[in-house]
């Protein structure tokens, strides 16, 4: 069975959230963009899980439903804590196959934070002692690192993070299977590093608001069960894990290094040239998720082989609309032209993907037809995001004959 999914949200009862993060309102985003499962996400949050609990019917196989989506039992936890000298500050999402064992999750990490004060709760605990407690509660639990190159909370980050998955999580480094990429990084980038080979590469949206569901995603091929997937992504099998859907890298938030007070926007070699230091203040840049995969990459850029899982790049239809007419995301017209097009053409993911170009500009406005074709083809620019503002992307308006490839400014 073909199936899009996102692992990786967060609830209404997470900081900066949209108190839309309901499962009425994410069940029908769901449906509207094509996604067929999502995760939880915040299941340590008492009352996110009262609500999981009253709403999901259990489907019998570690997957649960409502309104004719399915939902996989996620959260993510933020381990802080001091190793080898340096403050490490980790972000992990656990994947649970049921409530008993997420029951079990949150009586036994409650002695170690506050599962209350936030939907992704912080935990003084080694990341490596993080997955010895959960594996004493179930084999069954899968851990996969967040948002691995991000610069303040990730396993490689450059502020908190460490430089193998070895020197985080020692003997339990081969208990780690996937990884999540994060937006400002795509699975090309991380080829680059032949120590990330044996890991399956996940993509999701980690979403505050049910909008941006879906902005990343992976394609499966496989039964939809909770172990058929685990499976899939411990074996990291090409035959039903498909492909991810991605973010034009530079649109994320960290891709750049710089400093964003100061207005300093920089690529690596700019950053080596300034010794890491923002020449309008003289305080330390940000450095991004670009320059930390340069610093432990060991292959060149666009090295690949055979086994590794494809991806798209994709810009949510929403963004494209706002791009074409000049206009906010979240305008009224862009909302308005979402509405024409989703569900009356098809779901987000057919549109963006799979309907043809010739169907593209039959059915709907001729601008945006244009402009999804360009996105398929990469031709984009981008101003590269750098220290948690979001590139800017600009989409050629008129020419979709064009195979140029993506183009920065």
């Amino acid at each position: 069975m073909r199936f899009i999914v996102d692992f990786h949200i967060h609830s209404k009862y997470s900081r900066a959230t949209s108190p839309q993060m309901d499962i009425k309102t994410l069940s029908e985003y769901a449906k509207l963009k094509g996604i067929h499962l999502l995760g939880s996400g915040d299941f340590t949050h008492y009352l996110w899980l009262q609500e999981l609990k009253q709403y999901l019917k259990d489907s019998g196989d570690g997957l649960y439903e409502y309104n004719g989506v399915k939902f996989i039992l996620t959260g993510e936890i933020s381990n802080i804590y001091s190793k080898n000298g340096k403050v490490r500050k980790i972000h992990n999402i656990i994947f649970a196959p049921g409530f008993d064992i997420v029951d079990k999750i949150n009586s036994t990490l409650s002695a170690y934070g506050n599962l209350s004060a936030d939907g992704r709760p912080i935990i003084g605990m080694d990341a490596k002692d993080l997955v010895e407690i959960l594996f004493g509660i179930s084999r069954d639990i899968f851990i996969v690192p967040a948002h691995i190159w991000t610069p303040h909370f990730s396993l490689f980050g450059s502020n908190s993070g460490f430089d193998s998955i070895e020197e985080c999580f020692e003997e339990y480094a081969k208990d780690i299977y996937a990884l999540e990429t994060g937006l400002s990084s795509d699975p090309g980038m991380n080829w680059r590093w032949s120590k990330l080979d044996r890991f399956a590469l996940i993509s999701n949206s980690d979403s505050h608001s049910p909008q941006k569901i879906g902005r990343e995603a992976n394609i499966f091929d496989t039964e939809m069960s909770y172990n058929s997937i685990i499976d899939t992504l411990k074996k990291k099998d090409p035959k039903r894990f498909l492909y991810t859907i991605e973010f034009f890298p530079e649109e994320g938030k960290y891709h750049y290094d710089g400093h964003r007070v100061c207005n300093i926007r920089f690529e690596p070699k700019l950053t080596r040239a300034h010794k890491n230091i923002c020449p309008v203040c003289g305080r330390p840049l940000t450095v991004g998720v670009m320059n930390r995969v340069e610093q432990l990459a060991d292959r060149e850029d666009g090295f690949t082989k055979e086994g590794f899982i494809p991806y798209k790049r994709m810009i949510p239809l929403s963004e494209i609309i706002a791009d074409v007419y000049n206009v906010a995301d979240g305008s009224k017209k862009v909302e308005s032209e979402y509405s024409a097009i989703v569900p009356r053409i098809g779901t987000e993911f057919e549109v963006l993907i799979e309907l043809e170009e010739d169907e593209l500009l039959k059915k709907i406005p001729l601008k945006i037809a244009r402009a999804i074709i360009n996105v398929r083809k990469e031709k984009v620019k981008i101003l590269p995001g750098y220290d948690g503002e979001y590139g800017k992307i600009e989409i050629p308006k008129e020419e979709s004959d064009s195979d140029r490839q993506l183009d920065l400014f």
